[in-house]
């Protein structure tokens, strides 16, 4: 193809789709003109191909930082399927020799997924600096201020990551963000020039569902109710790991036309990735997960998101039932409500960030390493233990120390007034993070108890008007499950028991011999 044909024909050609969805094309636009885009596109919208297209299009390797490693293989693997080969996603999962084959191939490569972790890897920097970068993406580019301030503090370092590359363009891309999260976004990425291209999140075809429940028992009956009328793909969110598997195993029990299984971040990394795959070719019908789960899944015919749990903000609560109904067909999110539940996210909140004794604590504990020449280790596992705190706590405190410059290649510098300024801004920033997280549960709860119309006030926060629903609207404006008929149409695979005959359903063998 020559590069005078239209943007249309490009997308044609290598994704064979003959329009763009709202927002694609001018995203696409300026990030051919070296302009830095902040997109925010509702989900669902195709935002891979904001930067896929230009990755084709484009001399230069296109960096991807991408926060689930079943994300980026799934998608490695879907462009490899549609001809674009030279893609590759550059994880743990690789053993040395395949890591070393890609460094010392990168020239061969158009488009690297990583995640921002291995982006902190000197070697790895050392090797894309003796290529051209020509473009840095960063997708989920709320987890930058979701997570980073909290478990990913590597999200925070990304801004460092882009000069050491020798500024590339930059695309981040997210399905949700406030605009105080947007200028955190742009802030931490360095880029204070950003075009900010903004975009209704809001999913006219989902009808928003919260019902008061007296207590969990209650929670259990009213899902098992809804499963056996309705044969549909769903999600269920929790916010408890324990919760996830104990319903997983009683919905087990209880629906046995349903094939159900349970997800969390606890789990093996691989057991993971089967069930995502497993929920992905519809092998499995429920799958009662954390907010681990769902990140970049491009499941079309997901029917209904429950929330067993509260989800600590409202723009998790987007993501999450975002991904029903992607196909456009009627979908619902369900919120489950029970009068105490309030106490189970301000728990973790609270539980989350160490508190102001272990700040003090740790601070005593690197005043001995310095001043008593007591053999220490920072060491993760060292630290978690000797201070009593989490893995999740632990990164957060030594993100702060290094940017306060106590840890320096990984060794302790003292300096008195450094020392001082350290704690106290540390503590600081704990309260004030706290105090951010309390006030989005709010949010929340807010949300839940409203007698007004719930699309309305669920997007308030993040645009300015929103569409009217496609086919019902929520529980304040009169939703009934009664009305609810979902598309059941099961996928042709389903009937399909064994892998052999889904083989031959796929390869359209034996067909005629059936049909004698």
């Amino acid at each position: 193809m020559q590069r005078t044909d239209s943007l249309e024909d490009y997308l044609n050609h290598y994704f064979h789709y003959n329009s763009f969805r709202t927002g694609q094309k001018e995203i696409i636009q300026e990030v051919l003109r070296g302009r830095d885009v902040l997109g925010i596109l509702p989900t669902g919208s195709g935002k891979s191909i904001c930067y896929q297209l230009p990755a084709r299009l484009q001399q230069g390797l296109t960096i991807v930082v991408s926060p689930l490693i079943s994300l980026m293989i799934d998608q490695v693997k879907e462009l490899k399927a549609n001809n674009f080969k030279e893609v590759v996603a550059i994880n743990s999962f690789m053993n040395p020799a395949e890591r070393k084959s890609v460094y010392n191939n990168l020239e061969n490569y158009k488009l690297i997924y990583v995640s921002p972790e291995l982006l902190q890897q000197k070697e790895l920097i050392d090797r894309l600096r003796m290529h051209h970068v020509q473009l840095f993406v960063i997708d989920e580019a709320h987890c930058i201020s979701q997570w980073g301030h909290d478990f990913r503090t590597d999200y925070l370092k990304l801004g460092g990551t882009i000069e050491a590359l020798n500024n590339p363009t930059v695309l981040a891309l997210s399905a949700t963000a406030t605009p105080e999260v947007q200028e955190d976004i742009i802030g931490s990425l360095r880029r204070p020039d950003m075009l900010k291209r903004i975009y209704p999140m809001d999913r006219e075809n989902i009808a928003f569902c919260i019902e008061e429940v007296a207590d969990d028992k209650e929670k259990l009956e009213v899902i098992i109710d809804l499963f056996k009328k309705y044969h549909i793909p769903a999600l269920i969110y929790f916010t408890s790991r324990a919760a996830a598997e104990k319903t997983a195993g009683i919905l087990s029990e209880r629906l046995a036309d349903k094939q159900t299984a349970f997800y969390h971040g606890g789990m093996d990394q691989m057991d993971r990735i089967s069930i995502q795959q497993q929920f992905m070719n519809d092998q499995l019908d429920i799958v009662c997960c954390t907010s681990a789960f769902g990140m970049g899944i491009n499941k079309s015919n997901i029917r209904l998101i429950i929330h067993y749990h509260l989800p600590l903000q409202l723009e998790s609560y987007i993501q999450e039932v975002g991904r029903a109904g992607r196909d456009g067909k009627s979908s619902v999110g369900l919120l489950l409500f029970s009068p105490n539940d309030a106490y189970i996210p301000g728990n973790m909140i609270k539980n989350e960030l160490p508190d102001e004794e272990d700040v003090t604590n740790l601070f005593h504990h690197l005043y001995a390493m310095t001043h008593e020449q007591i053999e220490m280790s920072l060491a993760k596992e060292h630290m978690e233990s000797t201070l009593n705190i989490s893995e999740v706590q632990w990164k957060f405190l030594r993100f702060q120390l290094e940017k306060h410059d106590i840890i320096k290649n990984n060794r302790v510098i003292y300096q008195k007034d450094t020392w001082k300024n350290a704690l106290f801004s540390i503590q600081n920033t704990i309260r004030k993070r706290v105090l951010y997280k309390e006030d989005k549960l709010y949010d929340v709860l807010r949300w839940v108890h409203t007698k007004e119309c719930l699309r309305k006030h669920l997007y308030k926060p993040f645009q300015t008007s929103y569409k009217d629903s496609a086919y019902q609207c929520c529980s304040t404006c009169g939703f009934s499950w009664q009305k609810w008929v979902p598309d059941e149409t099961p996928s042709d695979l389903k009937k399909y028991s064994s892998w052999q005959l889904k083989l031959k359903k796929l390869l359209l063998i034996g067909e005629n011999d059936e049909a004698k």
